[in-house]
Parts: C-alpha cells; structure tokens; sequence
C-alpha cells in the first residue's frame, strides 16, 4: 500500500510539477469574487489523489473545482468576519502534510527527487493554499456553530422518513471491560534500558541517529524516517517525552528516559518557537511468562470481588483497577469506534473486536465473564475481564430505542441545509465564472449564475 514504483510516481510529480512547456496548466479556470483558481490548482490536487492511493473517478476534476470554489467563499467571508487561524496551526498543518508525502514518496531525498526542489521550497510553496483551507474550515465551523436539534426536531426529523427507507440496526451489545497490562519488575525491565543505552552510546560516538532508528527503533512509522517526528509543540507528545524534548539544545542527545512506550533516546534537530523537531529512538520492553503470571493473578482476585464477595461494582472495579484510559472513567464500558463523536456505548456484534465477540456471544446480560487472555494487534499480550450489559437485538429504527443516534443523524441533517444554505446566499451574491471546459459538469451546474454564463462566452 505504501509502495509505489518510480515510474508510477514520476508520472504523478511530473503531472503536479511540469515546467514552461507546460503552461496550459496555468490557465485560469474559475473567477471566485476577488480569487482565481488555475489549472494547476485542480491538477495538483488531482495528483495528490492519486500520491494518496484514492481511487479517481472522470468526475473528480469537476468536484476538485467545486472544492475550491467553496473554499474561496469560506475563506474571503472569514477576511469579513475577522475568522483567523495561528501561524503555528498552519505549521503544524504543513508539517503533517509533508511528513505523510514523504511517507508515500519512500522517504525526504525521494520525495526532494521527484519535486524537482528542496521540501522547504515546497513548503513555502504550499503553504498559503493549507492558510486557506484552514481559514475556510474555521468559517465553516462558525457558521454551524449555534446549530442545535431539539427533541421536537428529531421527531419530526424521524417522521419524515418514508416508511420503507426507515433504517435498520442490528444486534448491538454494550461491553464493559476491565484491562490489567502485564507490570515487569525493574530487573526484567533492565535488558531493554540496557539496549536503548548502547544505541545511545553509538549515536553518541558518532554513528548516524538516522540510520540506528532505522534498523532498531519500534517505533515503525517514524523508524521509516529516521526516527524523524516532525514538529510539535507541548500538548502533543506524552509529558515525559514533552518535557526531555523541550529540555534539550539542538544537536543534542538525550539521556535513556522511560515513558508508558517504553525506552527512548532522543534528539532534538531545531527549535522554533513553542515547537520542536525531533527524532528519536523506541525499545519497548516486551512480556515475559512471569509477568503473565503476576498479571492473570491480579485479574483472578478482581473476578473474585466482582462475582464472590460482591464487594464492588464493575463501574467502581473498571475505574480502580483498569489500565485502559479510553475506558477506565467510562464505568468500563466500550465506546463504538465508528461512532466516537457521540460516545454511545452500543457497539454492533459484527464491529466487537473477534476476541471480545467469541466471549460475549457466550454469555448472558449482567454476566461477568472470567479473565480472558488477550492478544493485541502489537502481538503484547493482557488479561481482560468482560461485563455484558445489554443486549439489543436488530430491530427498525425507532425514537425509544434509537433517539440518540437519531438525534445525531437530525443533527448532521440540520448542519448540511444550513451550510448549503449559506453557500446559495452566496452564490448569488457574489461573481463567479467557471471556464467552459468545466460548465457542463453537473456538480458545477448551480454555481454558473447567469451572469457568469454570459461572460463567459466569446
């Protein structure tokens, strides 16, 4: 998925990056008010589609245009407004954005090749366009802001719905879940510290930081750049990590410190402002059979307080004992990953993670189960114990069982017509030619006012 061959890729830069022979790409194809939008605006972002592996369609172009039409609307009505973004949320914004082009391109001297210039040229290049959509989110974001559904409207929201389009939902549980990480001793913990030490004392004899994050680092999506982790300011990193980064001068190494990850060497490469660009190396100490051991005891005694003596609830249980911080103040209970904006706590059967399903489906509403021996995605392996608390078999959408999600729906239904609102005031306000390559696209038709039209013909 990450890997794609240089012809591939040549085609996709020299597609966003031609030189003169090329400058059909810069004719102007749209007139927003005072904002123009070139070719090479919509094949840039064209090509970025296809560098993002998002599969193209013949119509893309057309609603590549519409975008920028929008965003031109949203950002010159933010200038009225007085709707602004920080100059270190642009940076930060530009950074993500060259760290991941990097990521597809196979790394900086790749992705610098195919540019045909350096990645600070190109940051400078882009960074106006990221201001903008920025600016324009903000204003969208604004004009929603004071939208709200009422009971009353969800109602009528719901009883509108055509009898035969009404949704179904299916079997949905809600799971509680207590998670207990296996703990290592301080001297089982010393063999990994000792690792991420001699890394260190190689980096600080003069082998390359890069290269040694490369070959030994667990952290696998900066290990691909070197350890490189981009800019980022206080709030962004976990504080033991936060604190040693901002600590340090440029060029320097850092001593091996220990967050919840693991071991870490690290290296700041500049200081600017509240931000710092850094890279670093990750050992992450793994689970020996003791620690299992000392981890299925610690769950044993939990299910005996839970199921024996009854001494605790599992909401209190969940919140003493759990090491899940997504769940832990929560009562416990599973949040649907697909739905986590509202935080419902139903999660349908077929989306439960298959280890958690195989449990549940064996037990009863209000059971708790036994520990369960996990195994994550990483391979790190923990002790569980499950609460089923309900069960909802499928069903019709309905306003007693289903208000809140409904209420969601209603609400995303709400924000849509208000923006589309907004943008039909506008539209007729202000000037806007499209060029006839692009006004017979149907997602273009309501925006080529007559006015427009007729200038734009010869």
């Amino acid at each position: 998925m990450r890997k794609f061959g240089i012809a591939v890729l040549f085609l996709i830069f020299s597609t966003l990056f031609a030189g003169a022979q090329q400058r059909v790409l810069d004719k102007v194809v749209g007139v927003v008010g005072s904002s123009i939008i070139l070719q090479s605006d919509i094949e840039s972002l064209y090509a970025q589609y296809q560098l993002n592996g998002i599969q193209v369609t013949p119509t893309l172009k057309c609603n590549l245009l519409q975008q920028q039409i929008t965003q031109k609307l949203l950002a010159q009505q933010a200038v009225i407004d007085s709707v602004t973004v920080k100059e270190e949320e642009v940076d930060n914004e530009v950074d993500r954005k060259m760290r991941y082009m990097e990521q597809r391109a196979g790394g900086r001297d790749k992705l610098e090749q195919f540019l045909g210039r350096s990645t600070i040229q190109y940051k400078d290049e882009i960074r106006a366009d990221i201001r903008e959509s920025l600016v324009a989110s903000r204003m969208q974001q604004k004009i929603t802001e004071k939208v709200n559904v009422t009971p009353q409207d969800v109602k009528k929201y719901f009883d509108a719905i055509p009898k035969d389009s009404i949704p179904t939902y299916n079997k949905e549980v809600e799971v509680g879940v207590i998670v207990l990480n296996p703990v290592l001793s301080k001297e089982e913990k010393e063999e990994y510290r000792r690792k991420a030490e001699d890394l260190r004392n190689r980096a600080k004899a003069g082998t390359d930081f890069g290269l040694l994050a490369r070959s030994y680092s667990q952290d696998v999506q900066s290990a691909l750049e070197g350890g490189d982790l981009g800019f980022f300011d206080r709030g962004q990193m976990v504080k033991e990590f936060t604190a040693m980064a901002f600590k340090l001068k440029a060029g320097e190494i850092s001593p091996v410190f220990e967050t919840d990850f693991g071991f870490h060497v690290l290296q700041v490469i500049e200081r600017r402002g509240e931000q710092v660009h850094a890279r670093h190396i990750l050992i992450m100490p793994g689970v020996t059979e003791d620690a299992l051991k000392r981890d299925k005891a610690k769950a044993d005694s939990i299910y005996t307080l839970l199921t024996g003596n009854k001494k605790i609830d599992f909401s209190s249980a969940a919140s003493f004992y759990s090491d899940d911080k997504e769940t832990k103040f929560n009562g416990g209970m599973m949040i649907n990953l697909e739905n986590v904006q509202t935080r419902t706590t139903y999660i349908p059967t077929d989306k439960l993670d298959p280890q958690i399903a195989s449990v549940v489906d064996t037990m009863k509403v209000g059971e708790i189960s036994k520990p369960v021996l996990y195994t994550g995605q990483d391979g790190k392996k923990s002790y569980r114990v499950l609460y089923l608390k309900s069960v909802t078999d499928a069903h019709k959408a309905n306003l007693a069982q289903d208000f809140p999600r409904l209420k969601e729906v209603a609400n995303e239904d709400k924000i849509n017509r208000t923006v589309s609102q907004w943008f039909e005031k506008k539209r007729k306000e202000t000037f806007i030619r499209i060029d006839a390559e692009y006004q017979t696209c149907p997602a273009l038709s309501s925006w080529v006012n007559a006015n427009a039209t007729a200038q734009a013909k010869p």
